[in-house]
């Protein structure tokens, strides 16, 4: 059950969150341009598992897909273990953004026998929804891809692309035109596949080729306008890789040797890309984007290791580019030139990806304690805030709102 308020509260949530006009919606991972930035106003600075919560739902079963939100609606994804048979039911969730009510809760698939083996900060429902014109995509890796309705009916479902992943899946589905793009890079013979968005149908298939021992990674990709160009950036291992969205054509790539289980979302502002190039040893680059062929010995504009995250993707605010790493060290760096304005270490590990809203850089770690951090060339801690419960997944944001994502529940969080 929900935790309860008073009928009083709700209706001022109600009243004083949904005025007369469109709200803001947050369709896909990291927001509408897939950045990590926020454009709705009055988002909280100040909040605890007591102070500032509309509402806690809990989830049923686990899941680290992010919440987004469309039309009053928040969509998520889980993995529910069924009793007595050992499987995993793979759903979709739909809730009410006024009041937490679930208003539907489907199965898409079935996974047999608990499923593939995952990391531990992994899950069997990592990768975040995707919201276009009335039709919400959901994808869980080796599993199948699926789309739905608003009301939870099931249009079609993508199975065949069937692959032995590592540590499971994350990477979510980004559009490209009439199209979906996400990567399958498990255990050996990665591809980079688009499926038409009405049908499910594969569109095209590229293979992903690299000397990279290990092949598998986690990264949701990002549509560029390069020079006039659009290309897909796809960070995979031991390289980035950009795409021709017509048929897949790989168009450039620059390399980053052995770099593995690849997570950040790339990031695109001030004529350059901005990646993680995943592990052992993270290093975040500053790429220009290329022209044609191996772009590695000429494209690289900076590399910087202290503070490059492995796992939560970075955030760009006009020419400074902010990160932390899982280990918690954050950072402000001039996007241009890779200067450090500042490293600090904020406490906890992290993998939830930054967000900026106003002036001001969201940090969540993963002991549910939010950050907020003034978004300028001095640090400076403006609010640190207790959830008290684990936290990987990132932000949905709307007007005067976040929805984060725990363990056990989805929290409203309100400026009010």
């Amino acid at each position: 059950m929900r935790t309860p308020f008073p009928i009083s509260g709700l209706v001022l949530v109600a009243l004083t969150t949904f005025p007369g006009h469109a709200e803001v919606n947050w369709p896909e991972f990291r927001g509408p341009t897939g950045q990590g930035h926020a454009t709705a106003p009055n988002l909280p600075v100040h909040w605890s598992a007591t102070e500032h919560i509309a509402w806690s739902t809990p989830i049923p079963g686990n899941g680290w897909s992010s919440p987004i939100y469309v039309d009053r609606k928040v969509y998520l994804t889980s993995a529910v273990p069924n009793e007595g048979t050992g499987d995993l039911s793979l759903r979709t969730l739909c809730l009410d953004g006024a009041t937490g009510q679930i208003r539907w809760d489907v199965e898409v698939f079935n996974e047999k026998s608990g499923g593939a083996r995952i990391h531990g900060k992994n899950s069997h429902a990592s990768p975040t929804p995707l919201y276009i014109d009335g039709t919400l995509y959901v994808h869980f890796g080796h599993e199948g891809t699926a789309a739905l309705d608003t009301s939870g009916a099931i249009l079609w479902k993508q199975t065949s692309l069937r692959y032995s992943p590592v540590h499971g899946n994350g990477g979510s589905p980004i559009q490209v035109g009439e199209n979906l793009f996400f990567s399958c890079d498990g255990d050996k013979d990665p591809i980079a596949v688009a499926l038409n968005r009405k049908t499910g149908q594969i569109a095209w298939k590229t293979p992903r080729v690299t000397e990279a021992k290990k092949k598998f990674s986690f990264c949701t990709a990002l549509l560029i306008n390069n020079a006039g160009r659009q290309e897909i950036i796809s960070p995979g291992s031991g390289a980035v890789f950009a795409y021709d969205p017509a048929d897949g054509k790989e168009l450039w790539r620059v390399r980053y040797g052995e770099g593995y289980s690849v997570v950040p979302r790339p990031v695109f502002g001030e004529g350059l890309l901005f990646i993680g190039t995943g592990y052992d040893h993270a290093d975040a680059l500053a790429i220009k984007p290329g022209s044609s062929g191996d772009q590695t010995e000429t494209n690289i504009a900076w590399t910087l290791t202290k503070g490059a995250p492995n796992t939560p993707s970075m955030v760009l605010v006009g020419s400074d580019l902010y990160m932390v790493s899982d280990g918690g060290i954050a950072s402000c760096v001039d996007a241009k030139t890779g200067k450090v304005h500042w490293n600090e270490r904020l406490g906890g590990d992290f993998s939830s990806s930054l967000l900026h809203a106003d002036g001001r850089i969201y940090f969540q770690n993963e002991g549910g304690t939010g950050f907020v951090v003034k978004a300028s060339h001095t640090f400076e801690v403006l609010a640190k805030n207790e959830l008290g419960e684990r936290t990987l997944a990132s932000y949905a944001a709307t007007d005067g709102t976040f929805f984060i994502r725990t363990d056990k529940h989805l929290f409203r969080v309100t400026s009010k």
